[in-house]
């Protein structure tokens, strides 16, 4: 089978790098070179030493203990290292997955997350998030579509696009279902730093044999062009994509993990220092909306720094998103992006600079009055 054209990059490809002021993205303030060395404390000079040989097919050592260190208690056997968490998805799809395979995907989600093992020829079951529920995850649900025995859960919280999380108990009951169902637990930790409502949640490893999480650089720590991620598993499972991984990319470059292992070892400070940026734009946003009610509608995210806005007077806002970016220099990624039901809805993203965010949001409130108009008359 073909696969999709994932609409959320060909949007990027498209817009991204065509405007001013990014309110799409779903990252955090990017950092610049200088930035995150004085955060991290090193210099320059460290790399003279660095030999240019190939790394190790799983990760180098250095950054392997390091995301040791931080996730698994120091035991680098699940730790996977890899091009984004993009490549670590596409790897455990096609190595986990065959035809026929149900695949329980929340919904909506990230494309990639569903539409790599519908190209496999899995049934992909959403669990949907309901708008009239604020998003919130329905867990009695979950129990029912899980009961037919599935393949794999796929969850992300918190969650992209809408902002929205489940509580501690409620991910014990998420892995109480997926161990009841015998299913593997595909748990995206993309935003998991990134909280506001309460504490990150733990990885869910410890409490179940069958969990696969993905962790990145491009979320929560301004650093998107390391294109560094990380995938952990049991390390049999990282042995059979060690295979697949050997006709794509073979391994990480060093000088990226020689970054990147900077980065995890100042994890805290850096996502403290971006926590802190992204709740006072989030104000900000918020702030916005309550003063465009007709216009505007905002469940506030419990973390990451994307909300799922719906502007009720636009059945389909891809157009005025469009104007924004090719008239007004401003990305806005529209609801469709994520599924033919979300027409009505675009994500926003509130981790970059709060100029760009103002100046976006000023922009978006002239275009939303607009098309509402050109609506209300035809």
């Amino acid at each position: 089978m073909g696969i999709a054209i994932a609409k959320l990059e060909a949007w990027m490809r498209d817009y991204y790098h065509k405007v001013d002021h990014d309110i799409g993205s779903s990252g955090v303030r990017d950092l610049s070179v200088a930035e995150f060395r004085a955060l991290c404390g090193f210099d320059l000079s460290e790399l003279d030493s660095l030999v240019l040989r190939d790394s190790e097919a799983y990760g180098g050592p250095g950054l392997r203990a390091a995301l040791a260190d931080r996730w698994t208690g120091g035991d680098v056997d699940p730790v996977m290292v890899t091009h984004g968490s993009s490549e670590a998805i596409y790897i455990v799809m096609h190595t986990l997955l065959e035809a026929g395979d149900e695949v329980i995907v929340v919904d909506p989600a990230y494309q990639q997350l569903y539409d790599i093992a519908r190209s496999k020829g899995c049934r992909i079951t959403p669990w949907r998030l309901r708008a009239d529920r604020g998003f919130s995850p329905d867990m009695e649900l979950l129990r029912k579509l899980a009961a037919s025995g599935p393949r794999m859960i796929v969850v992300n919280f918190p969650h992209n696009p809408t902002g929205v999380s489940i509580t501690a108990d409620e991910q014990d009951e998420l892995i109480s279902i997926a161990a009841e169902s015998g299913a593997w637990l595909v748990w995206d930790n993309a935003f998991g730093e990134m909280t506001y409502t309460a504490a990150p949640l733990r990885l869910p490893h410890d409490r179940y044999d069958k969990v696969i999480s993905f962790g990145t650089l491009s979320k929560s720590y301004g650093l998107a062009g390391m294109r560094v991620g990380w995938c952990l598993a049991p390390r049999e499972l990282h042995e059979r994509m060690a295979v697949l991984r050997d006709y794509i990319a073979l391994y990480v470059s060093p000088v990226l993990e020689f970054f990147a292992e900077k980065a995890v070892r100042n994890a805290d400070r850096i996502v403290a220092l971006q926590r802190e940026h992204a709740a006072a734009n989030l104000k900000i946003l918020q702030d916005w909306a309550a003063g465009l009610p007709d216009l505007v509608r905002l469940t506030p995210p419990d973390g990451s720094v994307t909300a799922f806005v719906e502007f009720p007077r636009l059945p389909d806002v891809e157009r005025s998103c469009r104007r924004l970016a090719e008239e007004h220099r401003v990305l806005l990624v529209p609801g469709m992006c994520f599924g033919d039901d979300f027409r009505s809805y675009a994500r926003l993203g509130f981790g970059g600079t709060t100029a760009e965010l103002t100046a976006g949001l000023s922009a978006l409130e002239q275009v939303l009055r607009e098309d509402s108009r050109t609506v209300a008359d035809r």
